[in-house]
């Protein structure tokens, strides 16, 4: 589009918000300021770099598709990373897993990764201007083939794990400290039995030991921020998960950590939109994994569809966006261009962000206590018509990342150029 056009458009764009009492302005700079924490995943398929000793698969993590062009080193998925991010408007995140380490071609387990580890990434990310996220790997590992990890059993597996859990706090609190912008630390584990068990409390009484002594060192939030990831299901794991919603709320309330909403892990009749509210009355703060399930917890490439916008909606109105809420992407679709699914998921997410920052919040809750609920529902569907499209191609011509089509043109360019050759 003409830089002409696109001028005219904003302005008149801007008029039509400013009759409904919003700043289009302000709506853009507080865009600005939202970093999206990309999943290095996507990009190779949830593989990582461990090298011999590994297990390919397990744990109910799976990518389905075969599209050429993997990343298959360290070097190519940053490669692959950076060119997404060129395609993204604003300063955003990485967030990686510890199965993405680099360990010079030697076998490093799970229990024995340092920060040096991932001094390359932070490297990385500092001349990129990132900030980096981390999770722990509790699948595909042989000591997670049985289906259970922090709530197995045997002892001597647990404090493996947990052992696992203290490392990767201590890397995640390095990030953050070279970084200087908070690094969130993310527990998921895809314990769970296939059929009816007769022990239901047992795995979770382990699992409370299992994290108290994985949390027992406090770390400065300032550098680091720890949260936990509930499930209801997963592949090998589909009539009980000890990780469960009702689990890790109350574990987050009580020992004040974030608590890990996935757009993926409930009921397919459940959002997680709906949630945001109440999580907020009990828990420190909330990391948010936005993916889309079909049918189930499937990870599909995120749209903009009505629950993605939402959640937006539910995060700008708690009035914490900045300080209690971070946001992620957890997807991985291997049956189309890894980067563009990177580039689409993103930039929805941040469209979803802006039309509820265009939104007049304060109108609307007016009209609400007032009891006035035509107003209401007159302001909420008018929103949906206005110009917002118009907002988000000056936002994007602002910080230099291609408007409309324009940036899957360089993506093609990139996988003639560069993945067609791997």
């Amino acid at each position: 589009m003409k830089e002409e056009n696109l001028t005219q458009a904003y302005a008149l764009a801007k008029e039509r918000y400013a009759e409904a009492g919003v700043d289009a302005d302000a709506a853009i700079k507080t865009l600005e300021s939202i970093p999206i924490s990309l999943h290095c995943w996507q990009g190779d398929d949830v593989g990582g770099f461990e090298t011999a000793g590994a297990q390919l698969s397990g744990g109910g993590i799976q990518a389905t598709g075969n599209y050429p062009g993997k990343a298959r080193t360290v070097a190519e998925l940053r490669r692959d990373a950076e060119k997404a991010f060129s395609l993204i408007p604003g300063k955003h995140r990485l967030n990686l897993h510890a199965c993405y380490l680099e360990n010079g071609g030697k076998y490093v387990d799970r229990d024995e990764i340092e920060p040096r580890h991932f001094q390359g990434w932070i490297d990385w990310a500092k001349s990129n201007g990132l900030g980096l996220d981390f999770n722990p790997t509790y699948f595909s590992h042989p000591k997670a083939a049985d289906g259970f990890t922090l709530t197995h059993a045997d002892k001597a597996i647990r404090d493996f794990w947990i052992q696992h859990g203290i490392r990767c706090r201590k890397i995640g609190a390095e990030m953050g400290r070279q970084l200087g912008t908070p690094t969130v630390t993310n527990v998921w584990i895809p314990d769970g039995y296939k059929d009816i068990p007769v022990d239901r409390t047992g795995p979770r009484e382990r699992l409370v030991d299992s994290l108290d002594k994985t949390f027992a060192e406090d770390i400065d939030p300032k550098i680091h921020l720890d949260a936990v990831e509930a499930k209801l299901f997963g592949i090998g794991a589909e009539s009980y998960t000890p990780g469960s919603s009702e689990f890790y709320l109350g574990y987050a309330g009580s020992r004040r950590k974030l608590l890990t909403l996935d757009s993926g892990h409930y009921h397919p009749t459940e959002v997680i939109s709906e949630k945001i509210s109440s999580v907020l009355l009990f828990c420190p703060g909330i990391l948010l994994h936005v993916s889309r399930p079909v049918r189930w917890d499937s990870d599909h490439v995120v749209i903009l569809d009505d629950e993605l916008q939402a959640i937006a909606k539910e995060l700008v109105r708690s009035g914490h966006l900045h300080d209690r809420i971070h946001i992620g992407l957890d997807y991985f679709d291997a049956s189309i261009n890894r980067v563009a699914a990177w580039v689409i998921g993103a930039r929805n997410m941040l469209k979803a962000l802006l039309i509820a920052l265009l939104e007049p919040t304060g109108a609307m809750k007016e009209a609400e206590l007032k009891m006035d609920y035509t107003a209401r529902l007159a302001m909420l569907e008018e929103q949906k018509s206005l110009p917002w499209a118009a907002v988000w191609d000056a936002y994007c011509a602002r910080k230099g990342v291609p408007v409309g089509m324009a940036w899957f043109d360089e993506v093609r360019q990139y996988e003639k150029a560069v993945l067609s050759a791997r």
